[in-house]
C-alpha cells in the first residue's frame, strides 16, 4: 500500500477545509456557553474565544475516532487485517488490534465449536457437540474396520477430552503392522 503521507499543499488546504468546518462548531458552542450571538463570538475576550476553539476541536477529535472505529470496523469486514491495518495507521499489529478490538471479526463461535475430524493410527473419528447439552462425543473408524463410538453415549465435558478418548479408540484399532 502507497505511503499516506500528505504533501505541504495537501494539508494546508486540509488546514484550510477543517478550520472552516470548525468556526460554526466553535461559535455555537461559545453562543451556548455565554449566551452572545454566533455573529459576535470573535468580540469576547480572546481566552474565551479560544477555550471555545478549543472545545470544538475535542468535538472534532471524539468525531473523528468514531469515524476512525467505523473505517476500521468497514476494512475489518472486507477483510483486512490488523497487520494491514496497522500498517497504514503507522502502528503495529498489536497496537491496532488493541486500537480496534472489534475491527476484524473472529471466528464465530459456531464455528469454534463445530466438530472436527481426527486422523490417527491409520483410522478416523469425527468429533461432534451437543447443541442442547453442549457437551462432545465422537464416532470413529479404526484402520482394522472397527467403528466405535463412547459407551453409553457419554458426553464429554470439551472437545479435547472427546479427542483424547476417541485417540485412544483409533490406537487400539490401528492397522496390523505386520
Amino acid at each position: 500500500m502507497p505511503s499516506t503521507g500528505i504533501t505541504f499543499e495537501e494539508r494546508a488546504e486540509l488546514a484550510r477545509a477543517l478550520t472552516d468546518a470548525l468556526n460554526p462548531l466553535a461559535a455555537a458552542i461559545r453562543s451556548r456557553e455565554s449566551g452572545v450571538p454566533e455573529a459576535r463570538m470573535w468580540e469576547a475576550d480572546p481566552v474565551e474565544v479560544t477555550l471555545s476553539v478549543l472545545a470544538a476541536w475535542k468535538v472534532v477529535d471524539t468525531e473523528v475516532k468514531r469515524l476512525t472505529e467505523i473505517a476500521a470496523g468497514t476494512a475489518g469486514s472486507y477483510g483486512a487485517s490488523y497487520e494491514q491495518m496497522g500498517a497504514v495507521w503507522g502502528i503495529t499489529r498489536q497496537g491496532a488490534r488493541k486500537k480496534w478490538p472489534d475491527a476484524v471479526p473472529r471466528p464465530t463461535a459456531t464455528a469454534a465449536q463445530a466438530g472436527s475430524v481426527l486422523a490417527l493410527f491409520g483410522g478416523t473419528a469425527e468429533l461432534v457437540r451437543d447443541s442442547r447439552s453442549g457437551g462432545w462425543a465422537w464416532t470413529a473408524e479404526g484402520a482394522d474396520g472397527t467403528r466405535g463410538a463412547p459407551e453409553d453415549h457419554t458426553w464429554y465435558a470439551t472437545k479435547e477430552e472427546a479427542a483424547a478418548h476417541a485417540g485412544a479408540f483409533l490406537r487400539e484399532h490401528a492397522a496390523d503392522p505386520s
